[in-house]
């Protein structure tokens, strides 16, 4: 159940309880009086209940962009401390989870890649609900020490769960039973280092980046049947660069301009934009950058881009274009260390990113400026989230930041740090008053105990 999905299952119990009480008028004027209240209260009691059942159904949240619904989770947390329930994931993967309902769905691969595995965990006990079974894999591709055969995040609308492994694999599974609805194994491309761009969710279509050194191309599914809608072959030439210099791992961002859906899709040597419905290419940007990982996070006019895995610079893309923009569509670029795997952030005008050494870094949005840097230590691959004014930091050892973050540029502050056992490749989760957070081995489920 997303978000919206259940505001639309609260509204089913609110319509029925009206119904319910339109007799009435065949009730004595005093008992109408009281059945009447009761409703109220329970009313507000369902609709409360909606409003706080936020769910996450995408890797960086309901906004697709790290920004939390929340601002009451806890700051402090360790191995003894505001811990409700720790479970062992079995396999490994660094997918991060997604909720939908009761249950956190993520994937995980067993035997060296061989068995892909959807897994959901209750949120409430943290007991494991399923472990389903999606793919067996008789020929794996090597894959990058830092990269796992389980690292794109599945997506929800709150019906199904859509996992893919890349090359090895996409499937849908029914969100409360785990009922496989459908899956393919005929989306092929040679990734070089393993999988690792998650799914988007377009309305009823799910759109896969496929950028491999061998092809790179678009694909957008019909999220009930899994049969093809389109396919878009990526428009720039690509033949003045080795096929290492093809590939990318980014994963697709969805933006509205001017009350119209378009798809912002980073990759190799350059970023597109898409009408997600037809997957028609409306603007596309050159710049030379490849084996991309951070997805873009945009405001309502400009898209924020990291170019590449070495070196990655950040440019500011105007999303009002058409055509090869290359040389209009460009606000500014910053070129100066920015984020290799982690995403960025937006908060109070600024764009913030964590490198993958540990270094915190604050741009002016609409001027690329420089506001500050502040080392935070550690290394990363695990994207921030936004809690209110505070950023949250994970790195791949255990150790975490919560860090406030001023408004119009001020210099930040560290206000808690803490350590687990094991450190995270996934995103943190932050929903209610509630962290969930996936580590190499285990989820944990970090609330502050009454």
């Amino acid at each position: 159940m997303s978000y919206r999905g259940g505001k639309a299952i609260c509204w089913q119990y609110i319509t029925r309880l009206y119904f319910a009480v339109l007799p009435l008028r065949l009730l004595p004027i005093g008992q109408q009086k009281m059945v009447r209240q009761s409703s109220v209260v329970l009313l507000l009691a369902i609709w409360s209940q909606c409003i706080a059942a936020e769910h996450w159904p995408d890797f960086r949240g309901p906004t697709l962009d790290g920004i939390t619904n929340t601002t009451d989770v806890p700051i402090r947390w360790s191995e003894s401390n505001n811990i409700a329930w720790k479970t062992a994931v079995p396999g490994r993967g660094w997918s991060t989870p997604v909720i939908t309902g009761p249950l956190l769905w993520m994937s995980s691969a067993e035997q060296e890649g061989h068995q892909l595995f959807a897994i959901a965990i209750d949120c409430k006990t943290g007991k494991i609900k399923h472990r389903i079974l999606l793919f067996e894999i008789q020929n794996m591709e090597a894959s990058n020490a830092l990269n796992s055969y389980a690292s794109p995040s599945p997506v929800t609308d709150g019906q199904h769960v859509y996992f893919s492994f890349g090359t090895y694999g996409v499937a849908a599974v029914d969100a409360r039973d785990g009922t496989k609805a459908w899956s393919r194994q005929d989306v092929n491309l040679d990734h070089q280092e393993g999988p690792g761009s998650s799914p988007l969710l377009c309305k009823n279509r799910l759109v896969l980046h496929c950028d491999g050194r061998d092809q790179q191309y678009v694909l957008a599914l019909d999220t009930a049947t899994g049969k093809t809608v389109w396919r878009c072959k990526r428009s720039l030439d690509l033949s003045e660069v080795g096929d290492f210099a093809r590939k990318a791992f980014t994963t697709a961002l969805l933006v509205q301009l001017k009350g119209q859906d378009r798809v912002i899709s980073a990759a190799a040597q350059g970023c597109y934009c898409y009408d997600p419905a037809t997957g028609r290419e409306i603007w596309s940007l050159r710049y030379p950058g490849f084996s991309a990982v951070p997805r873009p996070v945009a405001s309502s006019e400009v898209a924020f881009v990291v170019d590449g895995f070495a070196n990655p610079s950040i440019t500011a893309v105007e999303l009002d274009g058409k055509g090869d923009i290359t040389l209009s569509g460009v606000k500014w670029v910053f070129q100066r260390s920015g984020p290799a795997t982690t995403s960025p952030v937006r908060i109070f005008n600024q764009l913030v990113f964590v490198t993958d050494n540990g270094v915190l870094t604050s741009l002016d949005e609409e001027t690329g400026e420089l506001n500050w840097k502040k080392r935070i230590g550690g290394d990363f691959c695990s994207s921030p989230i936004v809690v209110g004014d505070l950023i949250y930091l994970f790195d791949r050892t255990g150790g975490s930041s919560v860090v406030r973050i001023a408004a119009k540029g001020g210099d930040p502050k560290v206000i808690a740090t803490n350590r687990l056992d094991e450190g995270m490749m996934a995103s943190p989760i932050a929903v209610g008053k509630t962290l969930y957070l996936r580590t190499k081995q285990h989820l944990y489920c970090v609330s502050e105990k009454n």
